[in-house]
């Protein structure tokens, strides 16, 4: 009794144990994939089986495979591993016949419930050495029930009777036996039965059919014999928690070794539900960033039109495929007489809020520069307006007025890096102005810079997120920028290309947004 008792707390604190550092290796990161891989790998480790987990995408698509992993190659560690804790599932007590507890158990939601071991004193089959399912009820049994289910051979060996459930498989409540004889109709998901005495085949349950409809997770756990190995034994459990929908599965398969115990089966439940919890968090962050990232394309993707005597181009990359996106934009605002307002700004923070702010400033600056007022009273005046309102955050803007009929440009900078300027024989130069405090700050200071336009310059506006890298000086960023050789007579389209290409901007850790701009030369007449 002592030595039963001793086991029992052992195999307790070893699948206890075993779901700490569930906890800690499962969900270490907001990635579908990985999550997954995780669970394969913890799952094949602690209970020694080969595990697969599918992930059901789109309702009514097939599910698809994310992780596989085998169980470890034999080693000469100490340590115990679940599978290891509850090995001796058959063993009877010396003496009584009476069953050593542990070997086997049935759950039934969240209660484990431990069920008996083998009675060689009666040749019954040892209970633990197959389970079944019915809803959310999983037994652990040898596929007979232990009063009556299996019959002696003459020869004193025992011989499991195939079960069979009512018609329509399992029903959300724990399944009868029934008398001997082929699996009922409708019992697909428990698995497939061949004559008496031969192996159980579980069916496919994602296969089409009255068991396993297509695009459907089957809630089931069973230690079955695989296909075309009567030895193997599998356990399939949803992912999924408490009453939610399924994201998929996880398929347990081990080979020529000991059934799956009760302590196995409540510790793959507990790493499936671990790991299902950690892909709903990942699912719903990826349509919130998914969600943020149209926003932010929508508010860039449509700048005002410039007039027709200027030729422009324009690019935003968010930070990384799957990053918030920031307050970067770029606009273009026509004025009287020919002129263009050129725009880029960049409002700090990311996410949903910065991108909010940016919509406020790009839409109080199209008013304001519609007065027609000189780029530094512009920046003035949305200074002011945005100091009052202390729930705006602070952003750099530059502004830059176009006159191709003089060929000038007028610049005014609010905290922004400076625009560079690409001639016609694709050298670069950085533009030279003074520059004034970010917006919201209330303190002004604003002063214009106007410098010639030549016929085949190319100035280039940009965020930081194109020139910045971490733990590298400003001026050193810029001096790489101003660096650049491009082809000659390069256009706004091939200048933007170019420049993102050879800066590195795609792998950049901040948004960037750039807006190029040439007079367009008129053909003589």
């Amino acid at each position: 009794m002592a030595e039963r008792e001793a086991e029992r707390e052992e195999a307790l604190l070893t699948r206890v144990r075993a779901m700490e550092q569930a906890v800690g290796e499962i969900g270490t990161t907001l990635d579908e994939t990985s999550t997954c891989r995780e669970l394969a790998a913890f799952a094949a480790r602690h209970l020694n089986a080969t595990t697969t987990v599918d992930l059901l995408t789109e309702p009514g698509a097939p599910p698809r495979r994310a992780a596989h992993a085998g169980p470890p190659e034999p080693s000469g560690h100490t340590g115990r591993t679940v599978a290891e804790a509850t090995a001796p599932a058959t063993a009877a007590e010396p003496g009584g016949g009476r069953p050593i507890v542990g070997s086997g158990a049935e759950v039934a939601g969240d209660r484990l419930v431990v069920g008996s071991g083998a009675e060689a004193a009666r040749g019954r089959p040892a209970a633990g050495s197959g389970a079944e399912v019915a809803g959310d009820r999983l037994a652990a049994g040898s596929g007979a029930e232990p009063d009556g289910g299996s019959e002696a051979e003459p020869d004193g060996g025992t011989e499991a009777a195939p079960r069979a459930t009512a018609p329509g498989g399992p029903t959300g409540r724990g399944a009868s036996a029934a008398p001997a004889g082929p699996t009922a109709p409708g019992n697909a998901a428990e698995g497939a039965t061949t004559p008496a005495g031969g192996p159980r085949h579980p069916a496919d349950p994602f296969a089409p059919g009255p068991g396993g409809p297509t695009g459907r997770v089957p809630v089931l756990a069973g230690d079955l014999a695989a296909p075309g190995d009567p030895t193997a034994r599998r356990l399939s459990l949803p992912l999924s928690v408490h009453d939610e929908e399924p994201l998929g599965t996880v398929t347990l398969t081990r080979t020529g070794g000991t059934p799956f115990s009760g302590d196995e089966v409540a510790l793959a439940r507990h790493a499936a539900r671990l790991a299902a919890r950690h892909l709903g968090h990942a699912r719903r962050l990826a349509a919130a960033e998914d969600a943020a990232l149209h926003l932010q394309r929508a508010l860039v993707a449509e700048p005002g039109r410039p007039h027709p005597n200027l030729e422009i181009a324009g690019g935003y990359l968010p930070a990384g495929p799957r990053a918030l996106v920031g307050g970067d934009w770029f606009e273009t605002v026509r004025l009287h007489f020919g002129r263009s307002l050129l725009v880029v700004g960049d409002v700090m923070g990311h996410g949903l809020d910065a991108a909010v702010d940016m919509n406020a400033y790009r839409t109080a600056l199209r008013e304001v520069a519609a007065t027609d007022l000189p780029p530094h009273r512009v920046l003035r005046h949305l200074d002011s307006v945005v100091a009052e309102d202390g729930a705006r955050r602070p952003a750099t803007v530059l502004l830059v007025r176009v006159d191709p009929a003089r060929g000038t440009a007028t610049f005014a900078s609010a905290g922004h890096l400076p625009p560079v300027v690409f001639g016609a024989d694709g050298s670069a130069e950085l533009v030279d102005l003074p520059v004034g405090p970010p917006l919201g700050t209330g303190v002004g200071g604003y002063e214009p810079t106007t410098r010639p336009l030549r016929p085949g310059d190319t100035l280039l506006l940009f965020t930081d997120g194109l020139v910045e890298r971490r733990g590298e000086d400003i001026d050193d960023s810029l001096a790489r920028l101003a660096a650049l050789r491009l082809p000659r007579d390069s256009g706004p389209d091939r200048v933007v290309d170019e420049v993102l290409r050879r800066l590195g901007a795609h792998g950049a850790e901040d948004d960037v947004a750039v807006l190029a701009a040439r007079i367009r030369t008129r053909a003589p007449q």
